[in-house]
Formats: structure tokens, sequence, C-alpha cells
């Protein structure tokens, strides 16, 4: 995946937070979607509902359209499940998606610690990173203050760009 140590210990190091707590990263297996599911499902609920798209089945067939445990990681802090994260080659850039933060490990550094391995991932690659966000998301910000920009805005999502930096 993308040169990832897979050493957690050495990528635990890697990405202690502002709080002292540590993240580490696991390969995804098939078996994780219901407990991943539920996970997008707690932080994506509320920014859902805000602007009336917020049905379980819907929330199931996107993520299960996008699930593929090959490109993910489990975010580990404390020994305990943080997040998720995938990161898909899609040939001439890095697809982000589905990077879901426990809402008890948000606005910590935990997620910039995360981001800022990715980018570095994709700039070692010489890739380019897209993604996209549902409109008026709080992600936005976060995106922008890493260096995205925005490319574009559909109906219900805002998709942003981040070059390669050398």
């Amino acid at each position: 995946f993308f040169g990832w140590d897979q050493n957690v210990d050495r990528f635990v190091a890697a990405t202690t937070t502002a709080d002292g707590s540590t993240a580490g990263d696991l390969t995804l297996k098939a078996a994780d979607f219901e407990e991943l599911l539920a996970l997008r499902i707690l932080v994506m609920q509320e920014h859902l509902e805000r602007i009336g798209r917020f049905e379980p089945d819907r929330a199931r067939q996107r993520f299960a359209a996008g699930f593929d445990p090959q490109f993910m990681r489990k975010i580990i802090v404390q020994g305990r499940m943080a997040g998720v994260v995938s990161l898909k080659t899609m040939g001439d850039h890095l697809e982000l998606e589905h990077f879901y933060l426990h809402p008890d490990r948000q606005n910590g550094g935990l997620g910039g610690a995360v981001l800022a391995r990715l980018i570095r991932e994709a700039d070692e690659q010489a890739l380019p990173i897209r993604l996209g966000v549902l409109q008026n998301s709080p992600a936005a910000v976060f995106y922008e203050r890493h260096g995205f920009a925005k490319t574009h805005e559909e109906a219900w999502d805002v998709y942003y760009h981040r070059p390669v930096i050398a």
C-alpha cells in the first residue's frame, strides 16, 4: 500500500499527535465492512441529515461501492480503532476516499498526522491527490489548510486537488 511502513511501531512513532496519543495502521479485510460502515454513519449522519440526504440504505450502498480493502487502512490509536482512510491509485492521481475519524478523535491532530503521511506518500510517487467532500462540510477547511484547492462543485459535493510538491 503505497510504501506505508508495515511495522506498526515505526508508523506509530511517526504519527504522535499534539495530545500525546499515537496512531498505527492495519490492512483491512472484507470482514471489517460492518464495523467501518457503522463508523461512517456515526461520522456522516449529522452532515447528511443537515442537507436531507441521510438514508441508512443509501449509506450502506455508497460505502459498499467504494469499499476496497486493498487500498484501505484502519487507524489505530492506543490499541483501539480510531478511524479509516482509503487512498486509491487511479492512473495519473491518487483518490482519497473514506477518511473517517471517530468523533472522539477529531480536532486533536490525528487527522492532520494521517493526512501528512498520505501527502508524503503521494509526493514520493509524484502523484497528485483528488478528493470530494459533502457541500458545507467542515472537512473542506481541513483539506484547504493542508494544501488542497477546490476544483469544482456539484449538487451535493465539492471536489479538491492537491498537486505534487517536490
